[in-house]
């Protein structure tokens, strides 16, 4: 068997008193789109930045395609394969496309000269066959002022998918878009889906979650509390099921069966 890109075992973490997670196990595989829901102070961050190098946990282990990895950094993190696409969607504004996409990574000659021509050329393509973008007003030296927020974080998404992440993180990226924006980024995340990659999907919109993701797993007060396919329940069930976390911090799928038995 394959093994996943990525698993997480028994992980932990603390801040003085405050426990942000504790016994966190979670697999990602291949080509899968993992929505992760919680409400706010659920452990969603602080996961995500162990996942990234960011922290280090207190407890547990993490493993990349089956081998363990201590002592993880966030370069290390980025030479595993790992990209995060925040909902600040990290842009520079000001700067080009071109340079956006080879911001920190340019293309370079012998002694450190930078290819312009073949950076404009890479982007040039990125847009036309990536991004769909048809418009004669877009070139590579457009702005990054010039893109809808849609098309911001495709920038965003297209950029982590060229430089070959395999797993990319999406830190709530429909957050204030419209709704054609939204359907444009959802679309990007299919996309990354279409490319063989993976992807971790935090949004506090279930709605957005639950059409692009194959698995969702529920955080509750720093625990796994539901994890299931999300063809598992329908899109009302699965937010009545959210509200029940919300409640009482746990998901009996087993009750909710028995329940379902009995008044059959």
């Amino acid at each position: 068997m394959t093994a996943p890109v990525l698993e997480l075992r028994h992980v932990a973490k603390s801040f003085g008193g405050v426990h942000a997670l504790h016994d966190v196990s979670l697999q990602l595989g291949a080509g899968e789109v993992l929505g992760l829901v919680g409400d706010n102070g659920a452990g969603k961050s602080t996961l995500i930045k162990i996942i990234t190098g960011y922290h280090r946990p207190d407890e547990g282990e993490i493993y990349f395609r089956g081998a363990r990895i201590d002592d993880l950094t966030v370069t290390k993190a980025r030479a595993l394969g790992v990209e995060t696409v925040y909902q600040e969607r990290a842009l520079a504004d000001q700067q080009s496309l071109w340079r956006n996409i080879f911001m920190s990574r340019p293309l370079t000659r012998p002694g450190g000269f930078l290819k312009v021509a073949e950076m404009r050329r890479v982007t040039s393509e990125l847009m036309r066959e990536e991004m769909g973008f048809t418009s004669a007003i877009l070139t590579p030296d457009t702005p990054v002022t010039g893109l809808s927020g849609g098309e911001r974080q495709g920038l965003a998404i297209v950029r982590a998918l060229h430089f070959e992440a395999d797993l990319i993180i999406l830190d709530e990226p429909t957050m204030g878009l419209s709704l054609s924006e939204t359907e444009k980024c959802l679309d990007f995340v299919r996309g990354i889906r279409a490319a063989g990659k993976s992807a971790i999907f935090i949004d506090h919109n279930i709605f957005h979650i639950y059409s692009v993701a194959d698995r969702i797993v529920m955080l509750d007060r720093g625990g796994i509390a539901a994890e299931f396919p999300t063809s598992r329940f329908t899109l009302e069930e699965l937010t009545r099921i959210m509200r029940e976390v919300a409640a009482t911090g746990r998901f009996d799928e087993a009750d909710r069966q028995g329940d379902a038995g009995g008044t059959a």
